[in-house]
């Protein structure tokens, strides 16, 4: 289905500049927790790569392309270099990054839903690993930032949210078998528009209805 929708090396084109995107957002976060170079790379690396190895690995595709494919694991060790020597420069230009980052999300759910759809999984399943190739590299650089993932904490702009509205938008589309290059498009840049319509309105999720919590907000 893939190859139906793009060319191998479109899609090899595209997801090496989502790779990228994704680990400086992890590097930049590495240098703002202090750590040290590897500790930046490792960051770079999971975030870049951590929610497709998780899809390729619950749909069985081993090994997982991360692994097959050199280009993905050095992407990563790219951006970790540029951050590592241009910090200063990279935050500068932050919401050039956050856009990017918003159209590699849009991207990834698109793939992560089609591949796993692919591999035999029922249409709700597929959109659930569409999600989490979009989000989980994020998470698992959260969680070994030491911090709440993002997708989980009420005062950040949505982000888990276009993710799951363009997965939605591919099961959809395979259900009524009208998926084409138009139709995925269509689905990724959805999703990449209401990501930049949360960080420009910052649009969040509700909390819990009259919600009655001690815990002090930060």
């Amino acid at each position: 289905m893939l190859q139906q929708l793009f060319s191998p090396s479109v899609l090899h084109t595209l997801d090496l500049i989502g790779i990228f995107v994704f680990a400086i957002s992890g590097a930049l976060l590495a240098v703002r927790k202090n750590f040290d170079v590897f500790g930046i790379a490792v960051l770079a690396e999971i975030t870049a790569l951590g929610g497709g190895l998780f899809r390729d690995l619950i749909i069985g595709a081993v090994p997982p392309a991360a692994f097959t494919d050199l280009g993905y694991f050095v992407t990563p060790l790219l951006a970790t270099v540029l951050v590592f020597f241009l910090h200063p420069h990279v935050e500068r230009i932050q919401v050039a990054v956050n856009v990017f980052d918003a159209a590699g999300l849009g991207l990834f759910c698109v793939v992560g839903t089609t591949k796993a759809y692919d591999y035999g999984l029922g249409l709700t399943a597929s959109a659930c690993l569409g999600l989490a190739t979009a989000v989980g590299g994020g998470v698992l650089r959260d969680v070994l930032a030491n911090e709440v993932p993002s997708l989980l904490r009420w005062d950040r702009d949505l982000y888990a949210v276009p993710a799951i509205v363009g997965a939605a938008m591919v099961a959809l589309c395979l259900r009524f078998d009208v998926l084409n290059p138009v139709t995925s498009t269509t689905a990724a840049v959805t999703a990449f528009v209401l990501r930049l319509l949360a960080m420009r309105f910052h649009w969040r999720a509700p909390r819990a209805w009259h919600r009655r919590s001690t815990v002090s907000e930060e």
